[in-house]
């Protein structure tokens, strides 16, 4: 697979802040459009191999990076206003919107990646998609990690050493301690304050998140791998339970199943293109044959 058919875009959050992205064109007739929300501090270029992989099963494919992270980064984190709603009501929504508008006539889909996939249940113009895919995607609970030193040590990083270095410093230096890349000092102040929740965000009065995903009612697929050591499947049932009105589908993936580790970060590594991506292409493919129309030539 190659570069030639992607195309950089700045797509506009719902406040306006710019956000760098890159449009990924369909080979053939398109069959859809897949927005791809990315996890916590994660650069969309992780995703540009299943980005490639989805437009050359059919799909149109935008990838984009949060407000402070990659392409959407300031010149500099400290006093950089964000909050990790932000990225969920304003970035998301704002990505989502563009796609929609972009391409009014084709079936609309998600893929979310841990954070992104609450993006999905939080983004309103996300409602009224044909399917959506949240891979590795949990509440961020610590108390569901089965690791006790991993628990004590996202303990300490959430909800301990994370706001201090915001508070401190204007940003968390993630890329110095290991974590990937910097964030915005908000995102992991309000982060931590939601890992201190029983029931993560959805205890937070001022977000609503249990009567918006309550509105989501187009198909769920949801994946967990069983070497996923945050992403546990009572991680994942303290997200999910909260899509009410729609189907969703379990997928948990064994290591043997998936041909190798998965963990958290695994899936879109260009290994498993052969064992866990065509899968997902393939039960995109039936949600957006489901609601597609067909045009004036192929009814006649």
């Amino acid at each position: 697979m190659n570069t030639m058919d992607s195309t950089p875009q700045t797509i506009p959050a719902t406040d306006g802040y710019p956000l760098g992205a890159t449009f990924w064109a369909a080979a053939g007739t398109p069959q859809g459009v897949v927005v791809m929300h990315p996890a916590t501090g994660v650069p969309q270029r992780i995703y540009q191999a299943f980005a490639q992989f989805l437009a050359a099963r059919g799909f149109h494919a935008i990838t984009y990076d949060y407000r402070g992270i990659g392409a959407s980064r300031p010149k500099t984190l400290r006093g950089f206003a964000a909050r990790m709603r932000d990225w969920m009501l304003l970035d998301a929504e704002g990505v989502t919107r563009w796609a929609r508008a972009e391409y009014p006539d084709l079936p609309q889909l998600a893929v979310g990646h841990s954070v992104g996939g609450h993006g999905i249940g939080m983004c309103g113009a996300g409602w009224g998609l044909a399917g959506a895919v949240l891979v590795a995607c949990h509440t961020g609970n610590s108390r569901f990690i089965r690791q006790r030193g991993e628990r004590w040590r996202v303990e300490l990083i959430l909800r301990g050493v994370g706001p201090a270095l915001a508070r401190l410093m204007g940003y968390v230096p993630g890329k110095r301690m290991g974590l990937g890349e910097d964030l915005p000092g908000g995102v992991a102040i309000e982060w931590g304050a939601w890992a201190g929740m029983q029931r993560y965000f959805f205890d937070d009065p001022t977000l609503g998140a249990v009567e918006r995903f309550n509105r989501v009612t187009n198909p769920v697929l949801v994946y967990g791998f069983d070497d996923d050591p945050w992403a546990t499947p009572p991680a994942i049932n303290a997200l999910t339970q909260h899509f009410t009105n729609t189907w969703v589908e379990r997928r948990q993936i064994a290591r043997a199943e998936a041909g190798g580790a998965v963990g958290h970060m695994g899936f879109f590594r260009p290994k498993f293109v052969d064992t866990l991506w065509p899968g997902l292409a393939d039960w995109l493919a039936a949600q957006a044959a489901a609601v597609r129309v067909p045009d004036a030539a192929e009814a006649a």
